[in-house]
């Protein structure tokens, strides 16, 4: 599993014209499953981002988690995450879970989340062509791999 974790001021998902999802301060994650991703890649997951200590604290320094501030999250399934560049210029996504498998370990992740922080986070919607729009606070960007665990 891997995850790209943006600090954000405000942050939306748009599909087909429609705002799905919407938050000011928070967390937008970017989350790419792969075939060989477990139960215990979730829980590892969704527990290290929402005590990720990147919010600042009265001082300025990054100190609080998502937990710590009651900020809101948005998690977006996507695949491309997980793309191998190595041989040419057109990407594969051979390592990307197919539909079948990532379908249920995203719900499972949201899920899981939803557990974490005791509220219901906002979502894309898997598989969608989606408009992401975010503005990144810091900016802060951390990229999370449950593989290598960092």
């Amino acid at each position: 599993m891997r995850a790209v974790i943006q600090r954000v001021s405000e942050a939306s998902v748009t599909i087909e014209g429609v705002k799905v999802a919407e938050i000011q301060s928070g967390l937008l994650v970017l989350l790419g499953i792969e075939e060989a991703d477990t139960k215990e890649d979730i829980d590892w997951l969704t527990a290290k981002i929402a005590n990720l200590r990147i919010f600042g604290d009265a001082e300025g320094v990054m100190n609080l988690s998502l937990k710590d501030t009651h900020g809101n999250i948005i998690i977006v399934s996507q695949f491309t995450l997980h793309a191998a560049t190595k041989k040419g210029n057109r990407p594969s996504y051979i390592k990307a879970a197919k539909p079948d498998v990532a379908i249920p370990m995203y719900e499972a992740f949201i899920k899981q989340m939803e557990n974490e922080l005791g509220k219901k986070v906002q979502t894309g919607q898997f598989g969608a062509d989606m408009k992401v729009a975010l503005l990144n606070d810091g900016p802060v960007t951390i990229v999370i791999d449950t593989k290598n665990k960092e």
